[in-house]
């Protein structure tokens, strides 16, 4: 979906951004993105090592059933 913007379609809402939030808010709103984004990131890595450790587990039960 993002990726057929484009650069006019980036600074158009880039100008739409700097209107309706103005200098002084704009870099608040770009960190608080930044931080909730990077917390994401890191909850997903977390959630997929997890799913891989269970998924490892069960292979090695399995493999020692099948002995």
């Amino acid at each position: 979906m993002l990726s057929n913007i484009g650069i006019p379609g980036l600074i158009l809402i880039l100008v739409l951004a700097l209107i309706i939030f103005g200098p002084k808010k704009l870099p608040e709103i770009g960190r608080a993105f930044g931080q909730t984004l990077r917390e994401f990131k890191k909850s997903t890595r977390e959630l997929t090592s997890d799913v891989v450790e269970e998924i490892d587990e069960v292979k090695k039960e399995v493999k020692e059933v099948t002995k």
